[in-house]
Parts: C-alpha cells; sequence; structure tokens
C-alpha cells in the first residue's frame, strides 16, 4: 500500500498522506510515494488545485524516530532524508498549482512545515503544532528559517523554534500562520470546497500570481534550504544528537 494517494475530484487534487497507524511520521516510503503523488497532481491537466491532508487522527507528527534512530549512524542516510524533505517543500511551494492544507491532529516538526510550505491552510480545531527540534539536537529543514521571520518576526520565531510550545488552532490563525479554523468534522470538505473556488479562477493567473510571489523568495528560499541541509548535517553528526533521539524513541517503543 502507498503511503500516500492521489485522488482526482473534478478540478480539485486530493493528495493524502496515508501511514495513520504512525499519526503520518514522516519515513524514507512516505516520502518518496509522496514526492510522486505531488508530482501526479501538480502535472495532472484537469487539476486546477490541490489539497493536501492526513488519514487518520493527525495531519503529520514529524519525523519516524524509531526508523530515525536505525538511520542516524549514516551521514548519507541522513542526507539523503534531508534532501527528500525539502524535494516535498520545493513540490508545493514551486509548483504551479495551489496548494491548500487540510490539517488537524498533530503538525510536528516536519508536518508543521509542510504546513507552513503550503500556500492556504484549513485547520481544524483540534490541531496542535510544535517544533520538537531543538529538544531532539535536530534542525528545521523546510525553509522556515526564512518563512517564520518573514511571517513573525526575529523573537517570535526563536520562541516557537527553540521553545517548542504547542500551539493551537487558535493561536497559530492569531500568528495569521493559518486562513481558517473549523470543526474537524468539517475541515476536509471546507478545504476541499476553498480549493474549488480556487479552481474558478484563472489557472493561468494563479499560476503566474504563484510563480511572482515565489519569485522574490527563490533565491531566498534556495539559500535556506542549502543552509538547513547543511545545519541538519552538522547536528545530526553531533553525539548529543544521537543519545536525544535514541532516548525518545524507547520511550515510544
Amino acid at each position: 500500500m502507498a503511503f500516500a494517494t492521489h485522488a482526482i475530484h473534478g478540478a480539485v487534487s486530493l493528495v493524502t498522506l496515508e501511514r495513520p497507524e504512525r499519526l503520518n511520521a514522516i519515513g524514507a516510503a512516505l516520502l518518496v510515494d509522496l514526492h510522486q503523488a505531488l508530482h501526479a497532481a501538480q502535472t495532472e491537466p484537469s487539476t486546477r488545485a490541490i489539497v493536501l491532508t492526513g488519514a487518520g487522527r493527525a495531519f503529520c507528527a514529524g519525523d519516524d524516530l524509531k526508523e530515525f534512530a536505525e538511520q542516524s549512524e549514516s551521514a548519507e542516510a541522513i542526507s539523503l532524508h534531508c534532501e527528500r524533505i525539502q524535494t516535498i517543500t520545493r513540490d508545493m511551494m514551486f509548483g504551479p498549482k495551489l496548494v491548500v492544507g487540510a490539517v488537524h491532529g498533530y503538525a510536528v516538526g516536519g508536518g508543521f512545515e509542510w504546513m507552513l510550505n503550503c500556500d492556504m491552510v484549513v485547520a481544524a480545531d483540534s490541531l496542535v503544532c510544535f517544533f520538537p527540534e531543538m529538544a531532539l539536537g535536530h534542525f528545521v529543514t523546510g525553509a522556515v528559517t526564512h518563512l517564520l521571520p518573514q511571517a513573525l518576526g526575529h523573537q517570535r520565531t526563536m520562541e516557537l523554534i527553540v521553545l517548542g510550545e504547542r500551539k493551537s488552532a487558535d493561536d497559530l490563525a492569531a500568528l495569521g500562520l493559518v486562513n481558517r479554523v473549523v470543526p474537524e468534522d468539517e475541515m476536509l470538505a471546507s478545504a476541499m470546497a476553498l480549493a474549488a473556488e480556487i479552481a474558478t479562477r484563472s489557472p493561468g493567473a494563479t499560476s503566474r500570481l504563484k510563480r511572482a510571489l515565489a519569485s522574490g523568495l527563490g533565491p531566498r528560499i534556495a539559500d535556506a534550504l542549502a543552509l538547513e541541509h547543511a545545519e541538519a548535517a552538522a547536528c545530526f553528526a553531533d553525539p548529543d544528537t544521537a543519545q536525544r533521539v535514541q532516548a525518545f524513541a524507547e520511550k515510544r517503543l
């Protein structure tokens, strides 16, 4: 079974993370399948907007630390993992079609990053987001070192990432990081309706608008991704990180 799927609903493509038993935690297979699903959606001729969501109780619980602990001694595996995560960021931010996030439950670490990479976000009232990276000795990798200071400023960005405080859907709306907050049982329908509304706009104009907005960010996003990749590799080479990841993983076993 694929860990991410692509389904066409009229002019909207629905891309779903399909690892509900692990809260859609990010592993190698999920990254490969999600890239393929997003590529299929971005290149589907009938699609004018994309909805990204997660099956089960959460959008995405971040890295699968159990799998990650098994790979953490391999620099090549860590580098490939970072590159694959950042490929998803590129798929969403630089693809021609707008991506609407339908986000519920947990959006943690890389899942929080992917939410921030969406063009618009419909959040369920159950949503909880946080960055565990600093506690684990990890580093953020989804261009958030550029995106969050743009949205929040330096001090709030530092607070959000360093302290890893949990933010509710209402908190995120107050920060301007989500567009709408709805009851969880209405989330997907609301996101699909928003995407359908986007699909009624000129596809050429919306694609050009997305490209124009990205053009100002493009070089800086590329620089941010490269720097994040390098800093992540340095963090993962630190023995302290391996100890922190192993300790966390053992608590989950």
